[in-house]
């Protein structure tokens, strides 16, 4: 079965956002004040070949945790759909 997954990686809330306090920071002098606390992350998409849906959340999880995302700095979620 083919399966899509769209993952969003975010960094920890409890960690310093140095472009979402740039971006934040930017939105004020754009008289856009009414917007704060911007974290920014990263947002992506797989295509997996797997026998079924607990094979393909095996794979992503695998990828996320060995190279997609910083578990150290970052969190990640996902959504799997069968295509």
């Amino acid at each position: 079965m083919k399966f899509t997954a769209e993952i969003d990686i975010m960094p920890l809330k409890a960690l310093l956002d140095p472009q979402g306090k740039a971006v934040t920071s930017s939105l004020k002098n754009l008289d856009l004040s009414e917007i704060d606390n911007v974290r920014i992350g990263k947002h992506i998409t797989l295509d997996i070949d797997a026998a079924d849906e607990s094979a393909a959340e095996l794979k992503v999880e695998q990828a996320c945790k060995k190279i997609l995302a910083n578990h150290l700095m970052e969190s990640y979620t996902y959504s799997l759909e069968a295509v």
